[in-house]
């Protein structure tokens, strides 16, 4: 079954770009694509049978994150992949708050961004790597390790979750973990399940900064 996919991107030439990366993939369907967010929001109201939208930032009328942040609130079953040249600090922390489930730099690969579409389908949250380590970053700014809140009970992971924890804080998807660990990406598969359950989390970047908050990477 194809990955549907939408996307919000005002500039014609980075969009035929976009859309040349996704051609090489018979898996994947672009249902449609608008200039702004507001455009978006309003082809969703007539069809949101839609997977995934990859999301610009900076766009006329409604940005990126206004859009993803109404995108979540009105179809939280869509996945928002945040797809911009922007790799500043705020930019990364406004599209968290506003509920993206990923986050890639436009000059990624069609294979990574690929990749990064089947990922966010088995539960993941693609970021590029460089991205990765700022979010990372920011959330050790933010959290001293060791304090967590009051209500928030520590978690204990094993040694070798808290090794895939450490590759997932890194950006690598479940084959680079897996080469990494020698072990197969199925075996990643699992113990990120059971990371997610154990830390009562929805994907990585929720992991990832509760595992910071809480010292154990």
């Amino acid at each position: 079954m194809k990955i549907k996919l939408a996307i919000a991107e005002d500039n014609s030439f980075l969009l035929n770009s976009i859309l040349e990366k996704l051609s090489f993939y018979d898996d994947l369907q672009v249902k449609f694509h608008g200039d702004n967010g507001k455009l978006i929001l309003e082809q969703l109201r007539n069809d949101h049978n839609v997977d995934i939208i990859l999301m610009d930032i900076q766009m006329p009328d409604m940005d990126g994150i206004k859009a993803t942040q109404l995108v979540k609130q009105r179809y939280p079953q869509i996945k928002v992949v945040m797809l911009t040249v922007f790799d500043d600090d705020q930019n990364i922390i406004n599209a968290i708050q506003a509920g993206a489930d990923g986050y890639l730099l436009k000059d990624t690969g069609p294979e990574a961004i690929h990749s990064g579409l089947l990922d966010i389908m088995e539960g993941g949250a693609p970021v590029t790597p460089s991205i990765a380590l700022k979010v990372l970053s920011l959330m050790r700014k933010a959290d001293a390790p060791g304090t967590a809140t009051t209500d928030e009970a520590v978690v204990q992971l094993s040694k070798r979750e808290v090794e895939i924890l450490e590759q997932v804080s890194r950006g690598l998807n479940y084959q680079q973990i897996a080469e990494n660990l020698f072990i197969a990406p199925s075996t990643v598969r699992k113990h990120i399940e059971n990371i997610y359950k154990k830390m009562q989390v929805h994907n990585k970047m929720e992991a990832v900064q509760k595992a910071s908050r809480q010292g154990i990477i």
